[in-house]
């Protein structure tokens, strides 16, 4: 078990102490009670997985906040044979809070973008909690209009509670570098792919979040607004947190049922952070399976495919418009 448990992983905390209890007094009175031993382990594996079959919305979120929860650079490390980090807009500013950079997986080059979290508050502060700056998502399609001159795919994992808010970050034009990434995005000749690996909040993920496919960490969100801004907001009570984040339907189970993004990876028993090693392994294998297939198609292929994906999300009803002509004409008449 990891430091910083969550409140419905305390049954297991429990069970873990009695367990390490009943090894040290064997170690201690030599004993051999591994038939009791092995019965607790099942017994903790069992409500281990038990407990992550059943989470609400509400608890997903905490493990998708979970501090120990790995990184861009954690990824980086661990699925890159090899990665050269790269820096700066060329206009203002390097934001620590989105990284990218150049790697090879399994020799395939990709350009790479991140959002990058801190493990530790010195850590976060020195990431602004991985919410960019205008500057960030600048550098962002720097790196992408570079990728697609020299023909690399694209690689986004988006971990972010959203883009900075601040007063200098509005005042270098946020909503501006946002709109822009995604009218670039939009057009890329090259393939694109997007792993929301914790927080997908708002136009902080969507800045570097439009591609050809769209996958989520089994454990991870994405939103539209956090929950807590979501209750604020439409019932201005921050308790209705757990209610708003029922409502929006923001799990990958979710949005998979949606047609929002296209694939879930699984992660280990427990969340990515119980093994951020199986976590990134498993999330190698989805990014170089969805290369696999996008790299069959053209760039005009890529293009259009990409273009239908957006169009068709959502659903569109005549009925309101219907609705509002009988009011139109219940005016005229009267």
């Amino acid at each position: 078990m990891t430091n910083n448990i969550l409140d419905f992983e305390k049954p297991l905390l429990e069970l873990s102490a009695k367990i390490k209890e009943l090894q040290s007094f064997m170690d201690e009175k030599g004993l051999d009670l591994s038939e009791e031993l092995m019965k607790l382990k099942e017994r903790a594996a069992k409500l281990q997985r038990e407990i992550y079959a059943s989470l609400n919305t509400m608890q997903i979120i905490q493990i998708a906040r979970h501090p120990n929860r790995p990184t861009a650079r954690d990824y980086i490390n661990y699925i890159f044979d090899e990665f050269i980090e790269l820096h700066g807009d060329r206009k203002f500013s390097d934001d620590k809070a989105l990284i990218g950079g150049i790697g090879l997986i399994d020799n395939q080059p990709f350009t790479f973008l991140g959002h990058q979290k801190g493990k530790t508050t010195k850590e976060n502060l020195s990431r602004n909690f991985g919410m960019a700056h205008p500057e960030g998502y600048r550098k962002a399609l720097r790196l992408m209009k570079d990728a697609e001159k020299f023909k690399r795919p694209i690689l986004s994992l988006i971990n972010t509670p959203g883009a900075y808010p601040g007063i200098g970050a509005e005042e270098r034009g946020q909503a501006e570098a946002i709109a822009k990434n995604l009218m670039e995005m939009s057009a890329l000749k090259v393939p694109v792919i997007v792993v929301v690996t914790g927080e997908g909040g708002s136009g902080g993920a969507l800045g570097i979040g439009l591609g050809d496919r769209i996958m989520m960490l089994e454990y991870s969100y994405y939103s539209v607004s956090t929950p807590e801004a979501c209750a604020a907001i439409l019932w201005k009570d921050v308790e209705k947190a757990a209610e708003a984040a029922e409502a929006l339907k923001i799990t990958a189970k979710a949005l998979k049922g949606l047609g929002i993004i296209d694939r879930i990876i699984k992660e280990p028993v427990g969340g990515a952070h119980q093994n951020p090693e199986e976590a990134t392994m498993l999330l190698k294998k989805a990014v170089l399976e969805e290369y696999a297939s996008l790299s069959k198609l053209s760039p005009d292929e890529l293009i259009n495919q990409r273009y239908m994906k957006y169009r068709n999300l959502g659903v569109y009803n005549n009925d309101w418009n219907d609705v509002l002509e009988g009011e139109i004409l219940k005016e005229e008449v009267e």
